[in-house]
């Protein structure tokens, strides 16, 4: 299981969301989605994201470089996983529950909240509106591209969507980041925090790792 501590700057919220990847590129922590958990699916993108909370909210910017590059869904609350993706899953550390956010190459979004994968309620259409994100790729639905892409995500999360009071905050919750492409010409399930189960499964908290504010 991993850790990570998520640095405080205020200042990203002074900053319009195109530009705060800037700021972050030297404020915020950097790690690696790198785990690969399953042999059956070896192919490793090149897969970061920088992390840092501002007074109200969680900031991810993500960097992706590898092959192909989809995005079918262009409505928040679709089926995501099988495009060009990344997602962040969270629960808080006395919750059975957890929150699951996962984001295309274009930034349409699923989310919802629930116990385990069959058991969950979609986020509201407000809910979702308060997701603030900016992608590097043009926000049009389209079929898969083949040969090498990079892109850029950049989302900032409320604190109140996951559950907590941005005024009083918890030492830690738990939580992993993922890149997947399901349907595409080199599929791939890769983790930042291990997850030691015999098949690809993201919904998983037992295997969140630690994210210490």
């Amino acid at each position: 299981m991993k850790t990570l501590n998520i640095p405080y700057v205020p200042t990203l919220d002074d900053l319009e969301l195109r530009h705060v990847a800037e700021r972050m590129e030297t404020e915020s922590l950097r790690q690696s989605i790198d785990v690969v958990n399953w042999n059956e699916y070896s192919y490793k993108p090149i897969a970061v994201f920088d992390i840092a909370r501002s007074e109200k909210d969680l900031y991810i910017h993500y960097f992706i470089r590898g092959l192909s590059l989809r995005a079918m869904a262009d409505k928040d609350g679709e089926y995501v996983h099988p495009d060009s993706c990344v997602e962040f899953f969270m629960r808080r550390k006395e919750d059975l529950s957890y929150t699951n956010f996962e984001f295309n190459c274009i930034g349409t979004c699923l989310a919802a909240r629930g116990s385990n994968r069959n058991d969950r309620a979609p986020f509201a259409a407000h809910e979702y509106r308060m997701i603030r994100r900016y992608t590097t790729v043009q926000r049009e639905a389209f079929a898969e591209k083949t040969g090498i892409h990079e892109w850029e995500l950049t989302v900032a999360i409320p604190f109140e969507l996951m559950g907590l009071e941005a005024s009083n905050l918890p030492d830690m919750i738990r939580g992993n980041f993922y890149k997947c492409a399901d349907e595409t010409a080199n599929p791939h399930y890769v983790t930042w925090s291990p997850i030691d189960l015999p098949s690809p499964d993201y919904h998983c908290p037992e295997h969140f790792g630690e994210l210490r504010f």
